[in-house]
């Protein structure tokens, strides 16, 4: 038969990291492109302990039945309280909206803004998936600059008054490539250029628990005061990425067009998985099991930065995050390296990573990687490094 798909799907490929995993059956390869937990940090026991409790009480019928698409109300007045870590003070259950992952908000709030044709501004690097959500509803990205401090506001304005776009979206916090944290200064900048133009803001927060050093930043949802700013969260990489559950926090009217969205798409997030991220946070275990997760991915991270410095060409320079699960890396335009023709090779020689083209508004750049290291060893971690540097030495060579 002869498919004619729809001008929304035709041409559209699928997400880099998801198209790599499909491709990883080799044993030997070791993979650097994904942002998987370490396995020995996911907290099976206490999660099998909760899952029993719960299916052997009151709350088995409530959590294997269907709910409200808006999320489970203890879960949802857990998280109203939860969030004033961020600095959102004052939420109640109406404030929060619960998803099935935080990648559902964006896909969520692009179907509650974005027409055919319509700008999203995203920060130069951006998280890849929002670029690709994107396009499923045939918007289109548009970078903005970024600094060690983040966003560059005087750029931000600029191409607001140009474009006048649908919506901005950033990672303020350990942003997802980079790994940099906006500074205070351009946080309260965002919110405040924001609101002067109307402009819906989605700030996505996966990786601010996961901090090696320094102090907590407060929210750019925190310094919301027209009611523009949405905030989501994940507990994909503080509790588990199976549970397929996140939140957003912003005004019940905004919230109101995800919800009846999210009706469109899965009727409600997991009954069951919310029952157990209430459970597990009722119990205090959110923080504890962070507490041993953090010092295991500072080793990693420190073992990679070392690695890298001493084994990859000197024409190549990298981050040094202060949290998350990413370095970023740079060759310079001289040295001639293309990350994306590249890849394969590195796979041959059984190393993976994420080329840093899938990452910018306009696909072009093709001189930057992405790896992770949470989820390999620090064996794996310094022998494919060593790996690597000499395959880049050779191709410069």
């Amino acid at each position: 038969m002869e498919y004619v798909f729809s001008d929304r799907i035709r041409d559209l490929k699928g997400n880099a990291i998801r198209e790599i995993f499909k491709a990883l059956n080799n044993p030997n390869i070791v993979s650097f492109a994904g942002g998987l937990p370490n396995a020995s940090v996911l907290p099976a026991r206490e999660i099998a302990e909760i899952t029993a409790s719960l299916m052997s009480g009151d709350k088995a019928s409530e959590v294997l039945q269907y709910g409200a698409t808006e999320g489970y109300m203890p879960l949802r007045e857990r998280i109203a309280s939860f969030v004033s870590r961020y600095g959102i003070k004052g939420q109640t259950s109406d404030n929060v909206r619960i998803v099935s992952g935080g990648q559902q908000t964006i896909d969520l709030m692009c179907k509650a803004f974005v027409n055919k044709g319509d700008v999203v501004l995203v920060e130069d690097p951006t998280y890849l998936a929002v670029l690709h959500i994107l396009k499923t509803y045939e918007g289109v990205a548009v970078g903005v600059k970024s600094g060690a401090d983040g966003l560059d506001l005087e750029d931000l304005e600029r191409k607001i008054i140009k474009y006048k776009p649908a919506m901005l979206y950033c990672v303020p916090t350990f942003s997802n490539p980079t790994g940099i944290t906006y500074s205070t200064q351009v946080r309260e900048g965002i919110a405040r250029i924001s609101a002067k133009y109307n402009l819906p803001v989605l700030e996505d927060d996966p990786y601010s628990e996961i901090r090696y050093e320094g102090e907590r930043v407060p929210s750019v949802k925190s310094y919301d005061k027209v009611g523009n700013v949405v905030f989501t969260a994940s507990f994909s990489k503080t509790i588990a990425p199976g549970l397929r559950c996140g939140y957003c926090v912003g005004e019940p009217e905004l919230l109101n067009k995800l919800t009846i969205g999210k009706q469109a798409a899965d009727v409600h997030s997991s009954m069951l998985s919310q029952g157990i991220i209430d459970e597990y946070m009722r119990r205090n275990l959110f923080d504890a099991n962070l507490a041993k997760a953090i010092p295991l991915y500072k080793t990693k991270k420190d073992a990679m930065i070392a690695a890298l410095d001493r084994y990859m060409p000197s024409c190549f320079t990298h981050t040094d995050p202060r949290g998350g699960l990413f370095v970023w890396g740079e060759f310079s335009e001289e040295s001639g390296i293309d990350t994306q023709l590249a890849f394969m090779g590195a796979c041959d020689r059984g190393v993976a990573y994420v080329s840093g083209e899938t990452f910018f508004a306009d696909g072009l750049d093709r001189r930057h990687i992405r790896l992770n290291f949470s989820n390999a060893s620090e064996a794996q971690i310094e022998e494919c490094m060593h790996k690597l540097g000499d395959y880049f030495k050779e191709l410069i060579r």
